[in-house]
């Protein structure tokens, strides 16, 4: 009969869906044994292993006694550097990453995992893509779920079976009324206007009228939610509890897909990453990202505010290594406006690289990145949006050598970290589309208004939120990033969740100027103000 040891090796590998031989056990037990692991200290141990194990491209789900070695050899090595490290150079692990050049994975059932899309993305989509996008969704929740302790049995036989969770599909309805069911799917209405629960086998129509309260933040047309309640004999499910799906943490979600360059630049190991994040916190410590929204280029505040800032900068050898300015680049729409409003719109952009060429320091050291807001000359009010067009920035092109104008969202990839960077009015959106679950709305849900447990930016219907569906992977928040910057016109605001750091910087104009900054070597932000 298996020991205490050889229980928690067998567990820990069969939660990445690899099973054991006698040969590979035996090697793994005398890994321990070599290096005096205790027994409080197994699992973490074989952990490590198995994370490490998983991410390579040849591991079978039988586990190889070959690749087993080679992954303990590569730790080794990893463990025993033989010179001394070189000072990080953040310029050389600093990506800023375009929706439409993110490569895109989409969930295979078969597999049980993310495979790379062969086929060539529109911006047209198809039907095909349109309900792909949808089932991404609800799979890749839907996968996380089950890996959660509430829903995942333990290998070993214990008493906690009794307590589990069981996810069911609608089609498990039929035919069975009186019993009670909890099921995950996208809240929707129906032809008739009925509020109903959608999944990849159907729908059922739901009875809030015995629900006390829901969980915590907003629930809207087209966000996933777990549902419980009773299936009655007219085919109504009378809801009695209704919550936002678990949110899976960035370490167990890269912990199993880490080998996957989900942003087309380079993936790096759990490993790496806490290497990197211990030499960023002793190298790059004074290291920080200045983030600002709503920057209007034509209020007369706007440049002087700007230029305080620089100032300030300067003044005190806090020089940001990025500087991102999200729109809207102008107070008030000109997608309809005359030929005057829109020379105005390419002056101001003139304008402010003028200003910013003028601190030569700033211009030489610093990224600066340009965000399109809703209001902004993109081509499409469809999500992701295109940059700026380029017709209204060529003068920042020529006077800055570090500017780059994305996509709204992008991403900003530094070392192990990855930054989400959004603009969009959605909170007001969200509000206007709750389903009336929750009438009673509090600053808390609207703070934590549940993009996070959606695994994406905007749980909303395309009806609500347009989306290009070829690329709605790039709205995606799976794995968890770093850090995501939700500029929107509500509150200033910041939270970390799950270990994800959320802030919204505010708008840039106002009573101060006002902006937000973000460390690195902290994972947090601060308010920053020029008065």
């Amino acid at each position: 009969m298996a020991d205490g040891r050889q229980l928690t090796i067998i567990k820990v590998f069969r939660k990445y869906s690899h099973s054991l031989g006698p040969d590979a056990l035996q090697f793994l037990e005398e890994i321990l044994e070599k290096h005096d692991i205790a027994d409080n200290d197994v699992e973490f141990s074989i952990e490590t292993i198995a994370r490490e194990y998983n991410k390579q491209d040849d591991a079978a789900m039988k586990v190889s006694l070959d690749i087993l070695r080679r992954v303990y050899d590569a730790l080794q090595d990893q463990g025993n550097p033989g010179e001394a490290e070189e000072l990080l150079d953040p310029d050389s692990h600093l990506y800023f990453v375009d929706a439409f050049e993110m490569p895109s994975w989409h969930w295979s059932q078969e597999r049980g995992t993310f495979e790379k899309s062969s086929s060539p993305l529109t911006v047209a989509g198809s039907a095909d893509s349109r309900i792909a996008a949808v089932r991404n969704r609800l799979h890749i929740i839907k996968q996380s779920i089950l890996r959660n302790e509430h829903f995942s049995p333990s290998t070993l036989p214990s008493r906690d079976r009794e307590h589990l969770v069981t996810l069911k599909s609608t089609k498990q309805l039929l035919g069975r009324a009186g019993e009670r069911f909890l099921l995950l799917g996208m809240l929707a209405h129906n032809k008739e206007g009925k509020l109903c629960v959608e999944d990849s086998d159907g729908s059922v129509e739901l009875d809030l009228s015995k629900m006390d309260e829901p969980g915590e933040g907003l629930y809207t047309e087209g966000c996933f939610a777990l549902v419980e309640g009773e299936y009655n004999e007219d085919g109504i499910l009378e809801v009695v509890a209704m919550g936002q799906p678990p949110c899976e943490d960035r370490e167990t979600a890269r912990s199993i897909y880490g080998h996957i360059d989900f942003l087309g630049q380079g993936s790096t190991s759990l490993l790496e990453d806490s290497q990197f994040a211990r030499r960023i916190h002793e190298e790059l410590s004074d290291l920080y990202f200045f983030f600002l929204s709503d920057v209007w280029l034509d209020h007369p505040q706007t440049l002087v505010g700007l230029q305080k800032m620089f100032d300030n900068c300067i003044e005190n050898s806090f020089i940001p290594k990025v500087i991102v300015m999200c729109g809207n680049f102008t107070s008030k729409s000109i997608m309809q406006g005359g030929g005057r409003d829109i020379q105005h719109y390419q002056e101001n952009f003139d304008s402010l690289a003028d200003l910013i060429a003028s601190y030569p320091q700033i211009t030489r050291e610093t990224h600066f990145v340009f965000v399109p807001g809703p209001l902004d000359i993109t081509g499409s009010s469809a999500l992701p949006r295109r940059p700026i067009l380029s017709t209204f920035t060529s003068h920042l092109r020529s006077k800055i050598p570090k500017v780059h104008f994305t996509s709204n969202p992008c991403r900003l990839k530094f070392f192990g970290q990855e930054v989400v960077i959004f603009r969009e009015d959605t909170m007001a959106r969200m509000l206007r589309n709750t389903i009336g679950i929750k009438p009673n709305v509090t600053g808390e849900d609207l703070r934590r208004y549940s993009i996070l447990d959606q695994s994406h930016l905007t749980p909303l219907t395309t009806h609500i939120q347009p989306v290009l569906p070829d690329f709605d992977h790039a709205l995606r928040l799976y794995p968890l990033p770093t850090a995501v910057i939700l500029a929107d016109k509500y509150e200033k605001y910041k939270l970390t969740y799950s270990g994800c750091h959320v802030f919204n910087p505010g708008g840039f104009v106002g009573n101060s100027f006002s902006f937000s900054t973000y460390c690195p070597a902290e994972r947090s932000s601060e308010e920053g103000y020029v008065i």
